[in-house]
């Protein structure tokens, strides 16, 4: 049978795009549909407009530690509409490059939202074309709790879109867009509430790194309340919102902005139609070449739910561009040592293992940590602390994990996961000469462990 395509890829996100692409510079002949905006979560409502964010939060306390440094700052403002304007701008620059990305490699453009019809066939906007593989690649959506009051709530959607700043914020979750948009609310000025209903954020990350982020969130004045959570929402005569505890204590905001979770983003996809299977999570099953129960079908990114990282929708969708196209270039992705940032205020980064995790897997260890005032701040008033920290398994000498809280982490963390991934010893960070005065000097002069399982 003739197809219209090759490949036809629903969501022009980061898998998506990178799947096109490369089957297209494969050889095949590969469409894209997309109804929203070209890529994705990432580049559009997630990381890039987040770290934006981030970086423009900072600069309250770069401005506050000038002074240290000789410098005079008078009258300094801050416009919250200037940087949403500017962040917006940018987006539209990346919406225009991934969209010559695509032309450029000869990939055909479908506006509207595609549908599946068969096993080979999709809809979109009300035209139907053919391909031999079809991609899902839709992402994740926020959701929000079913509580009274809920349609007062925003979410990460909304949050890049708010016309001025919100004097009083409730950030609601523990994950780390939760703990990232605490950090840029805070940091552009508003009184923030962290609430989350676990006993410390951001789990599955090292435990002495959440506890010494919450130590600096604390000393920066941020509130944060553990162990609590929302049970209804109710507007306030004279503006804004009363939250009401499980508890009974109440807090008012302006905003409150929910971070509790995504789901796959499949509405009105036609999965039913085509008898494609879901797993328990309610994320679409695939095998281990990204197969759906459609062999025809596959899916990457968000939409599967393993690794919800932009870096590894990415090398899903090369794999499967090469797994249909040029088999002899396949590799399977990897998920064993991928390095991750939280990008708080301060940032905090990782790879490998964290203590808890490397016990439970019967390590027994060597940790060396390191907390120390950045060389930056010495002559500032500022007393923020960063901590270093080397997991080390105490038999084999081979560095488990790597960790840290505090400025440029996710810069340094990013060198330090080579290292780790090709099974880098202690020893072999001994031996490594340092950059001095630097930060990350700090991981290769460690030489004295905390403290050594028995």
């Amino acid at each position: 049978m003739e197809y219209d395509f090759d490949l036809l890829v629903i969501g022009a996100g980061s898998g998506g795009v990178r799947a096109a692409r490369f089957a297209a510079n494969f050889g095949a002949k590969v469409a894209v549909a997309e109804s929203r905006y070209l890529g994705g979560t990432c580049v559009n409502v997630g990381c890039v407009p987040k770290k934006l964010l981030v970086y423009g939060a900072h600069y309250a306390e770069e401005l506050g530690q000038a002074a240290g440094y000789g410098w005079t700052v008078k009258g300094a403002q801050f416009d919250w509409a200037t940087l949403i304007t500017n962040k917006d701008q940018e987006i539209q620059r990346l919406n225009g490059i991934y969209e010559k990305l695509l032309l450029d490699s000869g990939v055909t453009l479908l506006n509207g939202h595609a549908r599946l019809v068969d096993e080979h066939s999709v809809s979109v906007s009300d035209q139907t074309y053919t391909a031999k593989h079809i991609l899902i690649a839709t992402g994740g959506w926020p959701k929000v709790p079913d509580i009274p009051g809920r349609e007062h709530i925003i979410t990460s959607n909304e949050a890049f879109h708010l016309e001025s700043l919100p004097e009083r914020v409730i950030v609601v979750g523990g994950g780390y867009i939760a703990v990232e948009f605490a950090s840029i609310f805070h940091g552009c000025g508003a009184k923030t509430h962290l609430v989350y209903r676990g006993d410390l954020f951001l789990r599955g990350f090292d435990g002495g790194l959440r506890q010494h982020l919450k130590d600096e969130l604390f000393r920066k004045g941020m509130d944060l309340q553990f162990n609590a959570d929302i049970e209804r929402i109710d507007p306030l005569a004279e503006g804004g919102f009363k939250a009401t505890l499980v508890d009974g204590r109440t807090l008012e905001a302006d905003c409150i902005f929910y971070a509790t979770g995504r789901r796959p983003m499949l509405d009105d996809l036609g999965l039913d139609s085509v008898g494609i299977e879901l797993d328990k999570r309610g994320h679409i099953a695939v095998d281990e070449h990204f197969r759906t129960s459609v062999p025809s079908i596959l899916a990457i990114g968000d939409v599967i739910g393993r690794v919800q990282l932009t870096p590894v929708a990415l090398a899903e969708g090369m794999a499967v561009a090469r797994s249909l196209f040029q088999p002899e270039t396949y590799r399977p992705v990897n998920y064993q040592l991928i390095p991750t940032a939280i990008f708080s205020l301060p940032n905090m980064a990782s790879v490998g293992l964290s203590e808890e995790e490397a016990r439970v897997k019967g390590h027994r260890l060597a940790i060396y940590e390191s907390r120390f005032r950045p060389m930056k701040l010495t002559l500032t008033a500022t007393q923020e602390r960063t901590l270093i920290k080397l997991v080390v398994d105490a038999d084999t000498d081979i560095v488990l994990g790597c960790h840290m809280a505090g400025p440029d982490s996710g810069e340094i963390i990013q060198g330090l996961a080579v290292a780790i991934k090709a099974g880098a010893t202690k020893r072999i960070f001994d031996d490594t000469l340092g950059i001095h005065p630097t930060a990350a000097e700090e991981f290769v002069t460690l030489r004295t462990p905390t403290r050594v399982d028995s």
